[in-house]
C-alpha cells in the first residue's frame, strides 16, 4: 500500500503555478522594456549570446527540483509487511447535505463550509471507529465506503460541493436507504448514521424510513446547520452574483427546519444537535453517544511496516537544482536555432 507519511506537506505544490505565473510576467515586463529601449531585433543583435531557450530550460529544471523536493519532504512510503489485527468498533456513516440551500450564508462562511469543517473534525474525533461518508441532495451517493483511512475520508469531504449532485433537493430518505444497504448484512446492532443538513425540502418519507432503520438496528443522529431566520441562496446568473429565485422572480429564503430534524432523530432513537452550539461540543456529544453503542469485533489485515523512499526524490531534486545552477544563460552552438520560449 502506497502512502505519504506527511500528506499535508504536498500543499506546498500550490506554489508551483504561482512561480510559473511570476516567470511569464517577468518575461513580459522584460520584453516591454526592450521594446521601449529600441527595435527588438536590433537589441537582440546586441546580445547575440543571450538564449531564451536556456532561460526557460533553467526555470523548468528549478521547478522539477522543487516538485521532487516537496514530494520527498512528504516522504512517500510503501507498505512492506501486513499482519492480521482484531479491532472493536462501531460502523458509522456520515451523510452530508450538498444541496444548493447549503450555500446560504446565514452562518459564516456558509452552511456547507461550516458543515464540511465539522465533518472533518467529526472524522478525527471518531478515530477508532469505521467511518463511511455519503453525500446527498436530490439523490444520495456513497463518497467513501466504511474505512479506517481517516485522511482519505477527510480529503473527500473537503472537496464536497453542490456540483457533485446532478439533481437538487434534500433526499434524506435516500441517504438512510443507502446507508442501510452499505452496512454489512451481519451487522445488526453496531451501527449509526449521522445526518448533517439544514432539513430544507425535508420529505416526510424520511421519518418513516428512520423508524424502519431503527428496527434494523441503526441509530440515527441529526446535526442541524443554519438558523431558523434563514437566508437567501447565493448563485451566479450570467456571470454575476445573484440569489436563487422562484417562478415569480422573488429571492428564495431557506431556513433551518429544526422541528423535523428533531423528529427524525427521535424516531431513529438518536439525538439532535445544532451546529451553532459549537463544533467541538457537538463532536464530543456525538462521540459520547457512539461510545455507548456496543462495539463489534472484526479482523483486518493492515500494513504495520513501511519502507520510506524520500531519499530518491531528494536526490533527484538536488540533481535538477545542481543542473540549473551549472547551466549557463549563454547560447550554445548546439541550440543556435532553437528557442522554445520565443515570443
Amino acid at each position: 500500500m502506497f502512502r505519504f507519511e506527511h500528506p499535508e506537506y504536498l500543499y506546498a505544490l500550490a506554489a508551483i503555478p504561482l512561480l510559473v505565473f511570476f516567470f511569464f510576467m517577468t518575461r513580459l515586463v522584460r520584453q516591454r522594456s526592450i521594446r521601449k529601449f529600441g527595435d527588438s531585433e536590433l537589441v537582440q543583435q546586441l546580445m547575440p549570446e543571450f538564449s531564451n531557450f536556456r532561460q526557460g530550460l533553467k526555470f523548468v529544471l528549478l521547478l522539477l527540483g522543487l516538485v521532487f523536493l516537496v514530494v520527498g519532504w512528504a516522504n512517500p512510503q510503501w507498505g512492506t509487511k501486513k499482519e492480521r489485527v482484531k479491532r472493536r468498533s462501531v460502523d458509522v456513516f456520515v451523510a452530508l447535505d450538498i444541496s444548493q440551500s447549503m450555500m446560504a450564508q446565514d452562518i459564516t462562511p456558509s452552511r456547507l463550509e461550516r458543515a464540511k469543517r465539522f465533518t472533518q473534525n467529526l472524522i478525527e474525533g471518531l478515530r477508532g471507529e469505521r467511518i463511511g461518508s455519503i453525500i446527498f441532495a436530490g439523490n444520495a451517493y456513497i463518497q467513501t465506503p466504511l474505512t479506517t483511512d481517516y485522511a482519505y475520508a477527510s480529503l473527500l469531504t473537503r472537496s464536497a460541493n453542490p456540483s457533485q449532485a446532478p439533481t437538487q433537493g434534500t433526499a434524506i430518505a435516500d441517504a438512510i436507504d443507502l446507508a442501510e444497504q452499505s452496512f454489512e448484512e451481519e451487522n445488526k446492532n453496531h451501527k449509526a448514521l449521522i445526518i448533517i443538513t439544514d432539513g430544507e425540502n425535508h420529505d416526510e418519507e424520511a421519518i418513516q424510513r428512520a423508524g424502519e432503520a431503527y428496527q434494523n438496528g441503526l441509530l440515527i443522529f441529526t446535526v442541524g446547520v443554519g438558523t431558523p431566520e434563514g437566508s437567501f441562496i447565493p448563485t451566479f446568473i450570467g456571470g454575476r452574483s445573484d440569489y436563487k429565485r422562484d417562478r415569480s422572480g422573488q429571492p428564495v429564503r431557506t431556513s433551518l427546519n429544526e422541528d423535523l430534524l428533531k423528529e427524525l432523530a427521535q424516531t431513529g432513537e438518536g439525538a439532535y444537535f445544532n451546529l451553532d452550539s459549537g463544533s467541538e461540543a457537538v463532536v464530543a456529544a456525538l462521540k459520547s453517544r457512539i461510545d455507548n453503542i456496543e462495539k463489534r469485533e472484526f479482523e483486518q489485515r493492515v500494513f504495520n511496516e513501511y519502507e520510506s523512499y524520500f531519499q530518491y526524490f531528494i536526490a533527484l531534486a538536488l540533481l535538477f537544482i545542481l543542473l540549473e545552477f551549472l547551466l549557463p544563460y549563454r547560447r550554445s552552438k548546439y541550440f543556435t536555432d532553437k528557442d522554445i520560449f520565443a515570443a
